[in-house]
């Protein structure tokens, strides 16, 4: 039986996309296959050239054996942004087909020597940013604590220090899910009431 993969740069990105798949299901969306039929999902542990190589050449067995129908990458734009990120698949993923040419995002281009597909997805807000910068923008509870965060941010800088806006939106996101988002009780059990995996369950990162 075929399998398709999802690469992913972390284990957030995967609880987002389960999490954003249960969402799409209980909606009124028409679904395009496979959005709906992940089979596994394969993690980066952080992206560089060097990982996804790796990534994709410990795949390249079961592509050659024909178990693999769809190879799908999710990454970061970062501050990269998309066009530059999609370069990079297309120069990696020649590791293993030298005649793929992926030229766009959120498109599926055919391996004719792996009889598979292929595509990327860049996640980004306004062409920048990550996972991280996409769920404060779609946060859909208020965020009193994590809001305050600016203020730290902006005494910071006058002491000649600088939060860069990635570290920034992965400490928004951390205490908007352990202040934000988590009533007393379950703060004292922080590290599973509160974490990723329990935030993604509670509607707190997805809007309606």
């Amino acid at each position: 039986m075929s399998r398709n993969v999802l690469i992913v740069e972390s284990n957030n990105d995967r609880l987002f996309i389960e999490r954003l798949k249960q969402h799409i299901v209980q909606s009124d969306f028409d679904i395009i296959p496979p959005i709906c039929n992940i089979t596994d999902y394969q993690c980066l542990n952080g992206l560089t050239t060097a990982s996804l190589e790796r990534k994709l050449q410990e795949l390249e067995r079961d592509l050659n054996q024909g178990i693999l129908n769809k190879i799908g990458i999710l990454v970061d734009a970062d501050n990269e942004g998309i066009e530059k990120r999609v370069e990079l698949i297309n120069q990696v993923i020649k590791s293993i087909d030298s005649d793929l040419e992926i030229t766009e995002a959120n498109t599926w281009y055919k391996s004719e020597s792996l009889d598979a597909h292929f595509s990327c997805h860049i996640l980004n807000v306004n062409g920048h940013g990550e996972l991280e910068t996409l769920l404060k923008t779609i946060k859909s509870q208020p965020s009193l604590y994590a809001d305050c965060l600016e203020t730290w941010r902006n005494c910071v800088a006058t002491q000649n220090q600088k939060i860069t806006d990635k570290e920034f939106d992965k400490f928004w996101v951390s205490i908007y899910q352990r202040y934000d988002c988590c009533s007393s009780k379950e703060q004292r059990q922080a590290g599973t009431k509160c974490n990723p995996e329990a935030s993604f369950q509670k509607d707190i990162e997805v809007t309606h």
